[in-house]
């Protein structure tokens, strides 16, 4: 009997251990998750057609599950690739943001740049003809300099304008005195009297304020959004820890291991996974918003008093009227030379200046811009009109955009979470996975940075080690502020401690708008290409037509023909 009894219980008590797990494993089919796993490009031999028992899982729930070792693996690196491309387009606006401005200003720059010494050029052969051209590499050195300054090269700008101005002095003293012969050590020492007998007035004090202050912001500008392009580009390329990557595969996949391949992550779940995994990229944030305000301060400099457009568009007759300054003032800027360098040696074979107005040319006539040329030097004008209110509309564009991307770092968790595509969202909130089930997530979440995931319920972070990467894009976003700052100020980086114009009366230090307000007197030139007809360019006009019926002229024409012969 007990042998029977014992016969019994045990088929029945097989039979009540067997029909429950038969009816689990029945009712937990994997045949969805097989279709979901087979959609993601897996095979699907990898996978049970039922639960299996999970003993084998590392990072998902050790319970009855859909999951095979292989697939934990696939499943794990599919979590992380998934991750990073998420980083990437989150991060795209910004990115591309600094790409397509920082080549369309590039460009405005350098077409500005081609045009403005275009219209010189043409405004000069018109208006001084052979004696232009038998000089034009000193107005062609200019512009290649500042083109060099501008593409980062290394230029001081006030000592280059400082020579341009030194180069035409020493040319324009041999052109109204050709009744001399003068030695390269004579030209030299007329060119040390530049700054003491000021021959070209207050013209080269003027334009090296507007120059420098100009072109430091514009180039400063450039490289503003060249680094803002490559911290962006570095920072949305992310690498992921193992225990970040832990923390997806359980977020994004153990839904499937646990049989609920349509189950979603809670949105809060999803932000502190987030949280942890983008600790790093979040302390760029602080630094990333300065640069971004000193971006827009530049960005206001171009448009105001720094506009490149106050400096370029008129520099043909700031510099016209400087050599008229010149002309005017030849005998007295001549007498205290060569009181100063010594009298210098006749000029050979040169004949009586006397017969000098027989030989008046009248291809030396000024130019006058009420004669609108329909030649190459009335199209170059317009333009360099066109490209300058292309390049405004372009800062203003620019400013908009860097507006839009403050901030942008702390709020990647934010931005991935909302996308439908990975969480439940904010209204499902009892309907999603919360890391073990589906049900409410209760953790709070985390505040951002890295020191904030100290305790972060889903990712282990080690707060005491910063990621290198992300440090150095922090310390290169810190420098380029800096610089940002100065030519904010008017100060080049590189060369601020030259500067005795931003001095103010000699203090050695460059000066704020509030210490020296009259500096701005001469950069105030509110959009010329408004104005066509160059109020400014008539002024200067007038008086090259005076100046050039003047004894000096006589002389330069006297020395026209010497060289000519």
């Amino acid at each position: 009997m007990p042998a029977c009894i014992g016969a019994v219980i045990l088929p029945l008590s097989g039979l009540l251990l067997s029909l429950p797990v038969g009816a689990e494993v029945k009712a937990r089919s994997c045949g969805e998750v097989r279709q979901a796993y087979g959609a993601k490009g897996f095979s699907l031999a990898d996978i049970p057609f039922q639960e299996i028992a999970g003993e084998h899982l590392r990072i998902c729930p050790q319970e009855y599950t859909c999951c095979t070792t292989e697939m934990e693996d696939k499943l794990s690196q599919q979590s992380k690739l998934e991750f990073e491309n998420l980083v990437e387009e989150t991060s795209h606006f910004v990115r591309t943001t600094f790409v397509s401005r920082h080549k369309k200003f590039d460009e405005f720059f350098r077409e500005l740049l081609e045009n403005a010494e275009k219209s010189l050029n043409d405004m000069f052969v018109r208006t001084y003809g052979m004696l232009y051209m038998q000089n034009s590499e000193v107005f062609q050195d200019l512009f290649t300099e500042l083109k060099r300054y501008y593409t980062g090269g290394n230029v001081n700008l006030e000592e280059m304008l400082n020579d341009f101005w030194a180069r035409l002095l020493e040319r324009m003293f041999q052109l109204i005195n050709p009744q001399y012969h003068f030695s390269e050590d004579y030209l030299e020492c007329v060119s040390k009297y530049t700054d003491q007998l000021k021959p070209f007035g207050d013209v080269p004090r003027k334009l090296k304020i507007q120059v420098t202050r100009a072109f430091i912001a514009a180039r400063t500008f450039v490289q503003g959004l060249t680094v803002g392009r490559e911290v962006a580009n570095r920072v949305s390329k992310v690498s992921p820890t193992p225990g970040c990557i832990r923390a997806l595969m359980k977020m994004l996949y153990c839904p499937y291991c646990r049989g609920l391949p349509t189950v979603r992550p809670c949105n809060n779940y999803c932000l502190n996974v987030m949280k942890g995994c983008l600790a790093n990229q979040a302390d760029l944030d602080t630094e990333w918003n300065l640069f971004i305000d000193a971006m827009l301060l530049v960005a206001e400099r171009l448009e105001g008093p720094f506009n490149i457009e106050s400096v370029m568009d008129p520099i043909d007759v700031k510099i016209s009227e400087a050599i008229m300054n010149m002309q005017e003032n030849s005998m007295q800027v001549s007498a205290k030379v060569f009181q100063g360098c010594g009298q210098p040696k006749p000029a050979p074979g040169l004949r009586s200046a006397r017969s000098a107005p027989e030989n008046f040319n009248t291809r030396f006539r000024p130019y006058n811009p009420e004669e609108r040329p329909t030649t190459a030097a009335g199209t170059s004008l317009d333009r360099l009109r066109t490209v300058w209110r292309t390049m405004q509309h372009s800062v203003t564009d620019i400013k908009e955009k860097l507006k839009l991307s403050k901030k942008v770092w702390s709020a990647l968790p934010y931005t991935i979470c909302k996308d439908e595509s990975v969480t439940a969202g904010t209204s499902n909130e009892e309907e999603c996975w919360n890391g073990h089930s589906k049900a409410r997530y209760l953790p709070e979440i985390m505040n951002d940075g890295l020191t904030n995931q100290i305790n972060n319920p889903e990712v282990d972070v080690d707060i005491t080690r910063p990621d290198t990467f992300i440090r150095q894009q922090i310390m290169a976003l810190r420098v380029m502020t800096n610089k940002l700052k100065n030519a904010y100020n008017g100060n080049d980086v590189n060369f601020q401690d030259t500067s005795d114009e931003s001095s103010g009366s000699g203090s050695g230090s460059g000066c704020m708008d509030d210490v020296c307000p009259t500096e701005f007197e001469f950069v105030t030139t509110e959009a010329p290409a408004a104005d066509p007809d160059r109020r400014e360019e008539d002024s200067s006009a007038t008086r090259l037509g005076h100046s050039l019926l003047s004894w000096p002229l006589v002389c330069v024409i006297l020395a026209l023909q010497r060289l000519c012969r």
